[in-house]
């Protein structure tokens, strides 16, 4: 199959991963509103775990058609592009103001659960027992999201639900899931060939284009945050994204199926780790990051990036 071919195949696939995880969001929205579920419910499970959606289907379908390093590849390079691309972008635009929460507890714990991961890869391998760890780590999450959003009410306001058919709902929801299969498959098969022809790893494809691919959902709602002034949805959004990917990507692959974890990743969790560390010291001194610091962690990504290009 011509090389065209699969980058259009590649592209379809993220625009099925997209597009479908929004369908789905919507319509799983919906039908839990027809159940009376709160929407209060609703914003912190189904909505929250849209924009990671790309990224759960992408890493599951990696490991089930033996692409692993595409699987562990899309989670590390997401949560680096996350915080020195895309939050680096949104605070090139416009200072990004952090939450005295967020700099509390928000980003130590996305430090944490990445020296978790860290950790776990060490011995070469990431199995179910790391998974249930993992999961245990984000139904804590989730407890700690419920009691903030109890808390403070008003610094958690959630989007109004749209009021939709049943009939809607449920197509719109069987709609994206299918969307959401064929398009983590397009996905991961074409970058594997992509990376076959080109004599690349698929580690790297992983990092670079399956994450930015797959990133898409955080990049488009924090850069528009960030334009619109809604400074602390933008830290929010890549904070909330990169726990998720962690806690519930990996932690849901790794329980359907022992995950390999390349050496090479060592490198790549020890960049992640770095990414996270400087998002926290960028944020301590005037609990906001500014343009500097923005363009600083482009910077970093585009040595990291040059890095990785020429190993």
């Amino acid at each position: 199959m011509t090389l065209v071919l699969q980058i259009l195949i590649l592209a379809a696939g993220f625009v099925l991963l997209v597009k479908g995880s929004d369908f789905f969001v919507i319509g799983a929205s919906g039908i839990a509103k027809e159940f009376g579920i709160p929407e209060l419910v609703i914003g912190l499970t189904i909505v929250a775990m849209g924009t990671s959606a790309p990224e759960a289907a992408v890493s599951i379908a990696g490991v089930l058609r033996g692409s692993a390093d595409i699987s562990v590849g899309n989670i590390l390079g997401s949560n680096i592009m996350n915080i020195l691309v895309i939050l680096g972008l949104s605070c090139a635009i416009l200072p990004v103001a952090v939450s005295k929460s967020t700099i509390r507890y928000e980003i130590p714990f996305t430090v944490f659960v990445t020296v978790v991961l860290l950790l776990m890869g060490l011995d070469g391998n990431i199995g179910r027992i790391d998974g249930i760890i993992l999961w245990v780590f984000f139904i804590l999450y989730f407890a700690y999201l419920f009691y903030m959003v109890k808390k403070n009410p008003e610094e958690y306001q959630e989007e109004e639900i749209k009021e939709l058919s049943v009939f809607r709902t449920v197509l719109l929801t069987v709609a994206g899931l299918v969307m959401v299969v064929f398009g983590s498959r397009f996905a991961v098969d074409s970058a594997s060939e992509i990376a076959r022809f080109f004599g690349m790893s698929e580690r790297f494809i992983g990092l670079t284009i399956v994450a930015l691919g797959t990133s898409l959902p955080e990049l488009f709602t924090s850069v528009q945050a960030a334009r619109h002034g809604s400074t602390d949805i933008a830290i929010g959004n890549i904070v909330g994204s990169n726990i998720f990917n962690i806690l519930f990507v990996l932690g849901t692959s790794s329980i359907i199926l022992s995950i390999p974890f390349a050496q090479a990743f060592v490198f790549d969790s020890f960049v992640a780790l770095g990414a996270c560390v400087l998002l926290f010291v960028c944020a301590l001194p005037k609990r906001a990051i500014g343009r500097i610091s923005g363009i600083l962690m482009l910077l970093s990504y585009a040595a990291y990036f040059a890095f990785i290009a020429w190993q």
